[in-house]
């Protein structure tokens, strides 16, 4: 239990940084910041972005890039202890669904760390083929399974007992 608070305090005090240095990259052509680019999926689209960020815009999005190496192993890891200490309250069907959702938010990790790649190859060489539709068929997938993992690890957490 103290593991996944101590890396639950980590998701929590990265994510605040992130709020912070994100700030100028939510622009009209990237909405959501740093998530438009990730899911950007060309290089038109790519360009329309580095179009709306001036330079210290896109050094803050290197900023953010690199900070994301040091974010992913502390929201696989409380995922991943969420999903174990949710899978000792819910028992049956769902405690199964235990070694899928973990292997899932670990490969959440891994995409996380392609997409990551591609990304700083985007802004620091080329946003050419194929590096952005590389980074959002990375993203995608991450996101639906750090969301199925935060789901399962909630739903054992407002369980009030072993079901």
């Amino acid at each position: 239990m103290r593991a996944f608070w101590v890396a639950f305090a980590l998701v929590v005090l990265i994510t605040i940084v992130f709020g912070f240095t994100g700030i100028p990259l939510n622009t009209d052509a990237a909405p959501s910041g740093i998530i438009s680019f990730e899911l950007a999926g060309s290089a038109v689209r790519v360009e329309e972005i580095f179009s709306s960020w001036d330079s210290s815009a896109r050094e803050r999005a290197a900023f953010n890039l690199g900070l994301d190496f040091l974010f992913i192993p502390a929201y696989v890891s409380a995922v991943i202890i969420g999903i174990h200490l949710a899978a000792e309250k819910v028992q049956g069907r769902f405690s199964a669904w235990c070694s899928w959702l973990t292997g899932g938010v670990f490969l959440a990790g891994l995409l996380d760390i392609i997409e990551n790649i591609a990304l700083l190859t985007i802004l620091f060489q080329s946003p050419t083929a194929p590096w952005p539709i590389i980074a959002k068929f990375c993203a995608i997938p991450k996101f639906t399974l750090i969301f199925m993992g935060i789901i399962y690890a909630l739903m054992g957490a407002v369980s009030k007992k072993k079901v």
